[in-house]
């Protein structure tokens, strides 16, 4: 078959191309980014497409040529500018629908959400759903597939779970009652293949895992199989996960919003049969989401994501700290006397007590301020290593101390040298 699939390079259509070409069909990738996405799939048709202006059949016309099923897995979590839920989710993908019905097209499969309905409580879920009803309007043979979560390690939603599940205390939003019933990606993809290929599919498809969870419960797998110890929870009241939401949004986090906790809030769970059928067999649970062989590493990496802001904000404290008693916490005249036998005197004396402690001070806010660290990094090392040096010959003494104020520069030029090898800039994080 010749199948057109929107959103390719996303989340679910990466995957559901990969998955089609393995089966020998062709296919027609309608993308934001043709180049990036020749480059991934070079032997396959890809055409220029954005949902955020594409909101007339005319405009899909042309792109059905020679097609016999299209798959929408185009959706957004969160507007942005001119990609409203409105344009993405409902304008767009009725006039893809509208023109495959003028195309000839054969089968139409949408990737809808789980809960989608026009009195639904979030503009996310009622967007899908003016998609969904107009699709099954029109005289096409087509289905509807609702997922509840989506897991893949890589996906958006699934690395915030997997992230939260690592933590050493788990906070549950609302003490975690609320059911969700995910589903792995590569069942979700199958379903999709499945669907293209039949006869006689259904229209309408609850894309969900073998039986319901509460997040608690789901969170308590995550662990299992992210090979960690038994969770200990932090129930979060639902007011100030709200609270939460609303400072996440401002600062653009990916972490959570209002829309997300409606959502879980309302439930993500539904009835197995129709995800058993289409499959041939139920759909793996959540216990085997994450591979065996993958744990660790995975493991690791989740680990580092909270342990590398932590250790972050533990350097800055340490230049910020020290700054503040050298300002003057520490006695004054104490700290001139211990320039002098380094061989400064008088004003000068005072100059380079003041600059150096507001040079700390600087250090340790610009940690926390800034979002390309790299290069202050390595300026903290060479700080450091200009303070340890100086002491090492005027001062010699501090190395025998037993509180160890210079050995303890080794740690800090360790964690200084792991946080330049592997902290990231703060938005991508």
């Amino acid at each position: 078959m010749h199948i057109l699939i929107t959103g390719a390079e996303g989340f679910i259509g990466s995957a559901l191309a990969q998955a089609l070409l393995a089966r020998g069909h062709r296919l027609t990738l309608a993308v934001r980014d043709p180049a990036r996405a020749a480059k991934r799939f070079p032997a396959q048709r890809v055409l220029a497409a954005d949902f955020a202006t594409d909101h007339s059949p005319g405009a899909w016309r042309p792109r059905l040529e020679g097609v016999d099923a299209v798959v929408n897995t185009v959706g957004i979590f969160r507007e942005q500018g001119a990609q409203t839920f409105e344009a993405i989710h409902a304008r767009a993908p009725v006039a893809l629908f509208e023109a495959c019905v003028d195309a000839g097209v054969r089968r139409v499969v949408q990737v809808s959400a789980l809960g989608a309905a026009a009195d639904a409580p979030t503009e996310f879920l009622r967007s899908k759903h003016a998609a969904d009803a107009a699709l099954a309007s029109l005289p096409l043979s087509s289905s509807v597939v609702r997922p509840s979560l989506v897991f893949a390690p890589e996906g958006t939603s699934a690395r915030v779970f997997l992230q939260l599940a690592a933590l050493p205390l788990v906070p549950l939003p609302a003490g975690g009652t609320q059911c969700v019933q995910p589903i792995h990606r590569d069942d979700l993809v199958a379903a999709l293949v499945a669907l293209v290929e039949a006869d006689a599919p259904p229209p309408l498809l609850a894309a969900v895992g073998p039986a319901p969870l509460t997040l608690r419960e789901y969170f308590v797998q995550l662990r299992r199989g992210l090979g960690l110890g038994r969770a200990r929870f932090l129930p979060i009241p639902r007011r100030v996960m709200e609270t939460i939401a609303v400072f996440a949004e401002k600062m653009r986090s990916n972490l959570v919003d209002r829309e997300a906790l409606t959502m879980l809030a309302q439930g993500n769970c539904a009835g197995a049969d129709g995800i058993v059928h289409v499959l041939g067999c139920p759909p793996r649970p959540a216990t085997e989401f994450i591979d065996p062989r993958e744990a660790a590493s995975l493991r690791t990496s989740l680990q580092l994501r909270w342990l590398l802001p932590l250790l972050r904000v533990a350097v800055a404290l340490v230049w910020i700290v020290t700054g503040i008693v050298s300002l003057g916490v520490y006695p004054v005249p104490e700290s001139l006397a211990l320039l002098a036998r380094v061989g400064l005197h008088g004003s000068f004396a005072l100059v380079a007590l003041y600059v150096a402690a507001i040079l700390d001070l600087a250090l340790g806010i610009a940690t926390l301020a800034m979002r390309r660290r790299q290069w202050l990094y390595a300026f903290q090392a060479l700080v450091t290593l200009g303070y340890t040096a100086i002491i090492t010959v005027w001062l010699p003494g501090y190395w025998l101390h037993p509180y160890g104020p210079v050995l303890k520069n080794l740690p800090l030029l360790a964690a200084l040298w792991l946080l330049h090898a592997l902290d990231r800039e703060e938005g991508s994080t």
